[in-house]
């Protein structure tokens, strides 16, 4: 499977820049975070994707949709890809109001909350990242899913730090990463 970590969103930006949270909730992406879905569709063109999941977070809708259209598919929303909720950032938007956003995405199964109520611990994430690669070991076709997550989350599943609009291939059979190193570049 591809997973690709979604645009730069106001909170990567602001963030980059002074290594403080700047309370932003749910953000959305910046106009570089767009050119960055605009080319990982372009780059992702030829591929044999056949699904796409992506997180509820407002950054990884907007990262998924060029590729979508760019490939003709729906996005499958599930937060078990979400981000690990450790910043203000991590505050999702309520399903009501992502139906209002996004129109044509089903968020069926969905909490009107659906990310927690406090920090995460880093055990927690793993947890999810193992339970989601045995749901894609289980997949006989998990080579043609792309997954738009985070880099909390994609951590967690490969022990890899990530770029925003960065891909990375992962085969779900192989072991997981023997430990995780939360250390952000």
């Amino acid at each position: 499977m591809i997973l690709l970590r979604h645009g730069q969103s106001e909170f990567n930006l602001l963030f980059t820049q002074t290594r403080k949270d700047p309370g932003i909730v749910d953000p959305v992406l910046t106009p570089l975070g767009h050119s960055q879905a605009e080319a990982a569709a372009e780059a992702l063109a030829g591929e044999e994707i056949r699904r796409i999941l992506v997180s509820p977070y407002r950054r990884a809708i907007q990262t998924a949709r060029p590729v979508a259209r760019r490939l003709g598919l729906k996005l499958s929303v599930t937060p078990l890809v979400r981000e690990r909720y450790a910043f203000t950032c991590d505050i999702g938007s309520p399903v009501t109001e992502l139906r209002m956003t996004f129109p044509d995405l089903a968020f069926d199964g969905l909490d009107e909350v659906w990310w927690p109520a406090e920090e995460e611990p880093a055990t927690q994430v793993e947890g999810r990242a193992a339970l989601f690669r045995a749901e894609m070991a289980a997949i006989d076709d998990w080579a043609h899913t792309l997954v738009v997550s985070h880099w909390g989350f994609i951590m967690a599943l490969t022990g890899q730090s990530v770029m925003n609009g960065q891909m990375l291939r992962v085969d779900p059979t192989e072991p997981a990463p023997p430990e995780v190193s939360w250390r952000h570049p």
